[in-house]
């Protein structure tokens, strides 16, 4: 009778799981049908204008979509040279000493500083070389923000993966330190095989933190509405826009945030997907 009773359990939260997912999706697509209706949903995706103005009233998506884009895969690119040296030194190099407990520590207490944290960091770290400089006065720009995207995300990231090299069996490593391996060779042709699945599923999570970041990157990125041709200029992310209008929008400007906001959902989940494929590919 507590098997059946624990199975009904698990079934039941699973279903309340994809009943809310379900529920978003509905609430965001009834939001966003104002304004793919208006400018039809290719056409708001591929278009850069965004103009509240009464009169002129527009509304587009690729501005947003662009830099969001460039500042997660930036971020992602940045991370990784530094993130998965963290994540050999905890998990394989030093694993069970007292140096790596301390850095794990350290770097568990850095995954959980809030965004907003960072982004008072990079704004008064960065703000005298910006004028030093002479760039954006209006903010910070793309590369900055993907700076510190990048500095948030590479704790999460070497958190992970070094569990994930931390899991690699002891008996394959022996192994080939027995075949007169060196720790290089191990971590080369044992380590970085088994783990790296787990390693590249980190950094997919890392990307997706990244891709839905909001106020770090609302206080550095310049808050433009423009479409970034440069690494310099100021822009906007669809998260930073959905933070900075949301309160005061309403019609189809409202409708218009929703839909970035579903396509914001769109990307997340299309990432994952492709993810996963890769995962099972060369798993």
């Amino acid at each position: 009778m507590r098997d059946k009773i624990f199975k009904k359990l698990l079934v039941g939260c699973c279903i309340l799981v994809l009943l809310v997912c379900a529920g978003m999706i509905y609430s965001l697509v009834s939001g966003s049908l104002s304004a793919f209706n208006q400018y039809g949903f290719f056409h708001f995706i591929g278009s850069s204008e965004w103009d509240p103005h009464p009169d002129r009233e527009t509304y587009g998506a690729l501005s947003f979509i662009v830099g969001t884009l460039l500042t997660s895969f930036l971020a992602l690119i940045f991370c990784i040279p530094f993130s998965l040296p963290v994540a050999l030194f905890t998990g394989s190099y030093f694993r069970g000493k007292k140096i790596a407990t301390f850095i794990s520590s350290i770097i568990d207490l850095l995954a959980g500083i809030p965004s907003i944290v960072y982004g008072l960091w990079g704004f008064y770290t960065f703000r005298p070389i910006i004028i030093d400089l002479g760039l954006n006065s209006q903010g910070f720009g793309i590369l900055t923000s993907s700076i510190i995207l990048a500095i948030m995300i590479i704790p999460y990231a070497s958190s992970l993966s070094g569990e994930f090299i931390s899991m690699v069996p002891n008996e394959l490593k022996e192994a080939a330190y027995s075949l007169g391996g060196t720790r290089l060779d191990v971590i080369r042709t044992v380590t970085l095989p088994n783990a790296g699945s787990g390693i590249f599923a980190s950094y997919i999570l890392a990307l997706g933190r990244a891709l839905g970041e909001t106020m770090a990157v609302t206080m550095l990125i310049g808050n433009t509405n423009n479409l970034p041709r440069s690494l310099v200029d100021t822009g906007n992310t669809m998260a930073s826009i959905i933070a900075n209008q949301f309160g005061e929008a309403d019609g189809l400007k409202l409708s218009s945030l929703i839909a970035i906001g579903l396509l914001l959902f769109g990307i997340t989940a299309v990432i994952n997907l492709i993810a996963k494929f890769i995962m099972k590919k060369f798993n």
